[in-house]
C-alpha cells in the first residue's frame, strides 16, 4: 500500500522546501510543463534554473517561515494555494534579516504547479534593491 497523495498545501510546502534546500531537480519535477513563475520585479521564468540564475546577487540566501496555507479552486476547476509567512536570511553584505512578509500564490493543474506568483517586501525592507525597468 503506497503513501497517501499529498494535499495541495502539502505539495506546495514540499516544493518550497526543495527550493530552499536547493534540491532544484526534485522541485522542478513538481512543476507542470511550461510553468509560469512571476516575481515582484515583473520578471517571468519558465524553469527553476532560469529563475535561480536571474535572482542571483539579490541576497546571500533566503528561507521562509511558512505560517499559513489557503486552498481554493478557480471557476474552471484548477486548484489554488496561497502561502503566507515571513522571509529570513542574509543580504549581500552578510547582514541577517528576518520578518520580511511574503505571499506566494500557486495554481496547480493535475497536481503539478502551473503557476507561482511571488510577492514580498524584500525591496521595501532594504534587503534587495528594486529592479527598475
Amino acid at each position: 500500500m503506497g503513501a497517501a497523495p499529498l494535499s495541495p498545501a502539502e505539495t506546495i510546502d514540499r516544493y518550497l522546501q526543495f527550493c530552499e534546500d536547493r534540491e532544484l531537480e526534485k522541485a522542478q519535477e513538481m512543476l507542470a510543463d511550461s510553468p509560469r513563475i512571476v516575481f515582484p520585479t515583473g520578471a517571468e521564468y519558465g524553469s527553476l534554473p532560469e529563475m535561480v540564475a536571474d535572482q542571483r546577487g539579490r541576497y546571500q540566501w533566503v528561507r521562509k517561515h511558512r505560517d499559513l496555507f489557503y486552498e481554493g479552486r478557480t471557476p474552471d476547476g484548477l486548484v489554488t494555494v496561497t502561502s503566507l509567512g515571513t522571509l529570513y536570511g542574509e543580504d549581500m553584505e552578510g547582514r541577517p534579516f528576518e520578518g520580511v512578509r511574503y505571499v506566494d500564490v500557486f495554481v496547480l493543474r493535475d497536481g503539478l504547479i502551473a503557476e507561482q506568483h511571488v510577492y514580498n517586501d524584500l525591496a521595501d525592507s532594504g534587503v534587495s534593491a528594486p529592479v527598475r525597468g
